[in-house]
């Protein structure tokens, strides 16, 4: 199983999209400062994830949510979220 996630970083107000086939290691990864382009902005928390059978069909949606349509969609999916609370 291959997850895509987006994460929100409220304190700086940004989002980055990643792909990984354990999600639960990866955020602790992300929190824990292991990435070095996230690690200045955390923490991080997930506001949205999709899984996928194989790693090609999740690379796919990763590259769609990083186009331009894509991010518009991120912002949606933050809305939602933001909403909720």
């Amino acid at each position: 199983m291959h997850f895509v996630y987006i994460l929100f970083s409220e304190k700086y107000n940004r989002h980055y999209t990643g792909l990984t086939s354990n999600l639960d290691q990866r955020l602790h990864e992300h929190n824990s400062g292991q990435n070095k382009s996230t690690k200045p902005y955390k923490p991080w928390k997930i506001i949205h994830f999709e899984s996928f059978t194989t790693r090609l069909e999740a690379r796919q949606k990763e590259i769609y949510f990083k186009s331009g349509i894509g991010r518009e969609k991120i912002k949606e999916f933050h809305n939602i979220k933001l909403k909720d609370y």
